[in-house]
């Protein structure tokens, strides 16, 4: 008898030593598969950076929005702050804040959308291992971060990737709203797709009517409660939206640029039709001020591009 009570005790003790030591094994297996797919997008976005040189007409606009703050706030797209982009200034920002501090070259304006595609990857990792394991939550890990759209919209300077960042986010905080029922989660969200409708306009709303569907029928508060908090959060998505657009519409226009692909020089006419129902409806093409992108970008090469060597004596 006192040889099977001391025996049992052990045979527990030794049973919940081998369960941490699968834990830990497990815990980290987990983090080495994660870690191997962030170096394998870290690769995959960063490899040979900038090795083709600017390939939109938007690095420009970067150089000249590097030259004052008027051609910063305005998205300007000539250095004399004549046009504007068609974009808002958002995405761009990024691009004019690396390019100070790497200089500006064709890796510093690439380099926050690389950026952004590798955190894209770990968001993604995050939103599906919190609901479906981390299995699943790896699997797409994986297949964004080889995803041949994926990794040539995060090499270029287009800002796509930058708002695929910015709708993640939304996402991820979308859902801790939908699980708690806190108003402040979803007025984070409302926040947050706002930013993304200051990188690219109504892109940004496309989640708008599944983040509401959600948190209308997933938040574990009353119907009264859930109608108020969205009603909230659509008031905040718009002032956020809206505060940039509005800002440049209420400047005279001799005091700021023309704003491109437009006919009437608004911003607001540019978020509802260029980048607005034309792209939904699959008919947008440049309506007012053209840009000449090869030509913008050959000029900016050249300015940039080392001097020719001087030929070596025979």
């Amino acid at each position: 008898m006192a040889e099977t009570f001391t025996t049992r005790p052990q045979a527990e003790h030794e049973h919940q030593r081998g369960l941490r030591g699968l834990q830990h094994f497990s815990v980290l297996w987990q983090r080495l598969a994660l870690g191997g797919i962030l170096l394998l997008a870290i690769f995959m976005n960063f490899y040979k950076l900038g090795q083709d040189g600017f390939n939109t007409y938007y690095p420009p606009a970067v150089r000249s929005m590097m030259d004052n703050w008027h051609n910063f706030f305005f998205a300007a797209y000539d250095p004399g702050g004549y046009t504007s982009l068609d974009k808002p200034p958002v995405g761009f920002w990024l691009q004019v804040l690396s390019a100070k501090i790497f200089g500006l070259n064709a890796v510093s304006v690439l380099l926050p959308q690389a950026l952004c595609g590798v955190l894209s990857v770990l968001v993604l990792y995050s939103l599906v291992r919190r609901h479906f394991g981390v299995v699943a939550g790896l699997i797409a890990a994986l297949v964004l971060a080889i995803s041949p759209v994926s990794v040539v919209t995060n090499r270029n300077s287009t800002i796509d990737s930058t708002l695929a960042l910015c709708l993640l986010m939304g996402a991820w905080t979308v859902l801790r709203a939908a699980e708690t029922g806190k108003l402040r989660w979803l007025l984070l969200t409302a926040v947050i797709v706002g930013i993304g409708f200051n990188i690219k306009m109504l892109e940004a709303y496309l989640v708008v009517p599944a983040f509401g569907l959600l948190y209308l029928l997933a938040a574990p508060t009353s119907i009264r409660k859930r109608v108020l908090h969205l009603a909230l959060a659509l008031l905040v998505l718009l002032v956020v939206s809206c505060s940039w657009v509005l800002a440049v519409d209420l400047t005279p226009a001799s005091q700021r640029p023309y704003i491109g692909n437009t006919q009437d020089n608004s911003e607001l006419s540019l978020a509802l039709g260029y980048n607005g129902i034309q792209r939904l409806a699959g008919s947008a093409q440049g309506a007012g001020t053209s840009q000449p992108p090869a030509e913008g970008t050959q000029n900016l090469q050249r300015e940039l591009a080392p001097p020719n060597p001087p030929a070596e004596g025979m």
